[in-house]
């Protein structure tokens, strides 16, 4: 249960506190005083899409904090290494940036670990939910819902995928003569052209390599031999090996006669062979450099040759071999394609099998399913006032899909002597609302969700249907915490606990305020619904009434 929700500039909410309490919660206000910005700051941390526009103008995040009570003990806790508590906090930080800022009890978790555990603690029906009771495409998904059959669609999904699989492959091997011998030829080609090449891996960066030093190999034997004459020497004078040599005798000589001189000479004599060693590491590397003209046309060749091939198959040499080795499997995919499309056919006719025994085993769940549901739905709806209106789940079989072999549409007809129909086509907007209150009541018993929210699911009701709603929620409200946004004096004056969202000017911005109301205070916004901004003695009679049924 939500118990308090702490809003800090969101939209024109500056500051706001929340106590909610069990039972029945309305807000009301007029409209554009911001009911669905708390809705929104909810959404925020049970872990919806939260956007930047958010965010007050003027700052640089929002926050948003709720604190739970009598939380089950949910799985979600030992999934995610969170220690579990009866109390629970969550606060989500929005930032200008974009970046999102979420806690759970000062653990931090992301956006879509928090939305698994939010929708475990909340559930908000508002205006879209009606859009979807229209959409067909969501019917099956309302069903299975109430049915259960979770697990048994994802053991059938398990199948379908598999049978999804061998008929992709099939396809793939799949193709007229004419294609598939143009597609052999063409493989055949592109084959052959790179085995003649003879590819080595890591061949293409070696020959580079090699004609960058050869493309250079003037300047690098030029300094060589430079280098060479002044360690070695040359005709013209002597390299410091030869110094150095000369230095170690002259030492040698003298050191008999001080001591102290021979660990000097040692010095010398180390860097003495250390230059002889480094002038033959030269001359190596010179003679090394030996090249020619040739060799340097046979690498540009090369080169030249290994650029086509990267061009047609792969930014370097061992992508290219890869390359091949697709290419020949392709290729004999291809010329035993017969032997494997018999084999997989073979593979496809058991799996279907599999599927469609999955699936109907499933439709037969879901009619059962269906049955139970249209009759507490009608049992719901008789509740709401609607005590004629007609509710089927209406079947037809198709090919396997992921959702099985069936397509559910809910027909209705809301007038005796009507025949059954689309409800898209028969529902008016507040027989839509009292419908979609019915069958979000029902749903609503299948889970341990403790919160509903109900944001202005009223719209299109008046008058003695709207009294019905109102005493629907209340009733709902005795098993589970019932938050509702509401224009609708009816339903504000069945509420155990009502909020007033109002707005105003101070200092040329606009602030949003949210106050719990005393039964003085109901009473006269209870007038204001009624009779709007004039409130008289007959308008604050009529809500005292209201408030004393």
């Amino acid at each position: 249960m939500l118990s308090v929700l702490h809003i800090e500039n969101i939209a024109v909410i500056e500051q706001a506190d929340i106590a909610f309490d069990q039972g029945f919660n309305v807000l009301t206000g007029e409209t554009g005083a911001g009911k669905s910005i708390v809705i929104d700051a909810i959404s925020a941390i049970i872990g919806e899409r939260a956007y930047r526009d958010m965010i007050r103008t003027g700052t640089t995040k929002a926050t948003v904090r709720g604190i739970f009570v009598q939380v089950p003990e949910l799985d979600w806790f030992a999934e995610n290494g969170i220690p579990y508590e009866d109390e629970l906090m969550i606060q989500r930080e929005i930032y200008l940036d974009g970046k999102n800022v979420c806690r759970v009890n000062g653990q931090p978790v992301t956006v879509s670990v928090l939305r698994k555990l939010g929708l475990q603690l909340i559930n908000i029906h508002g205006q879209r939910d009606s859009q979807q009771l229209f959409d067909e495409d969501y019917h099956l998904q309302f069903l299975d819902a109430f049915s259960g059959t979770e697990d048994m669609l994802e053991d059938y999904r398990s199948k379908y995928d598999r049978v999804a699989e061998l008929r992709r492959e099939i396809q793939r091997l799949t193709m007229d003569e004419g294609e598939k011998l143009r597609k052999m030829e063409s493989l055949k080609f592109q084959i052959e052209e790179i085995r003649r090449a003879g590819l080595k891996a890591g061949e293409d960066d070696a020959l580079e390599a090699r004609r960058k030093l050869l493309q250079n190999a003037e300047k690098l034997s030029d300094g060589l031999d430079g280098a060479y004459g002044a360690l070695c020497g040359g005709d013209e004078s002597d390299g410091a090996a030869s110094l150095l040599t000369q230095a170690e005798r002259a030492l040698a000589k003298i050191a008999r006669f001080d001591p102290r001189l021979e660990e000097l000479r040692e010095r010398v004599s180390d860097l003495m062979y250390q230059v002889q060693d480094a002038g033959e590491e030269l001359r190596d590397k010179r003679d090394e450099l030996a090249y020619s003209g040739e060799e340097l046309e046979e690498i540009e060749s090369r080169l030249d040759l290994i650029h086509r091939l990267r061009r047609k198959y792969g930014a370097t040499c061992q992508d290219i071999l890869d390359y091949l080795v697709r290419a020949q499997q392709e290729l004999d995919d291809i010329q035993f394609a017969d032997d494997e499309l018999v084999r997989l056919k073979g593979e496809l006719k058991l799996a279907e099998i599999a599927a469609w025994e999955d699936a109907k085993a499933l439709r037969q769940e879901r009619k059962q399913g269906a049955e139970r549901m249209t009759e507490q739905i009608l049992q719901e709806l008789r509740q709401l006032d609607m005590p004629k209106v007609q509710f089927s789940c209406v079947f037809t079989e198709t090919e396997l899909t992921s959702s099985g072999a069936d397509s559910v549409a809910f027909y209705m007809s809301a007038n005796v002597g009507e025949a059954l129909k689309p409800m898209n086509k028969v529902a008016s907007g507040g027989e839509m609302a009292r419908i979609m209150l019915a069958m979000k009541n029902v749903l609503a018993k299948q889970d341990q969700v403790a919160t509903l929210i109900f944001d202005e699911v009223d719209t299109g009701v008046s008058g003695r249907a709207a009294q019905k709603v109102a005493e629907k929620l209340r009733q709902v409200a005795g098993n589970k915490q019932v938050l509702c946004v509401t224009h609708l004096p009816q339903i504000a004056a069945m509420a155990h606990t009502h909020m007033l969202i109002s707005k105003g000017e101070r200092e040329g911005r606009t602030y949003t305020t949210v106050l719990p109301l005393d039964k003085e205070g109901r009473k006269r916004e209870l007038a204001r619904i009624i009779g709007g901004a004039n409130i008289t003695e007959i308008t604050l009679r009529s809500a005292e009434e209201m408030l004393a049924l």
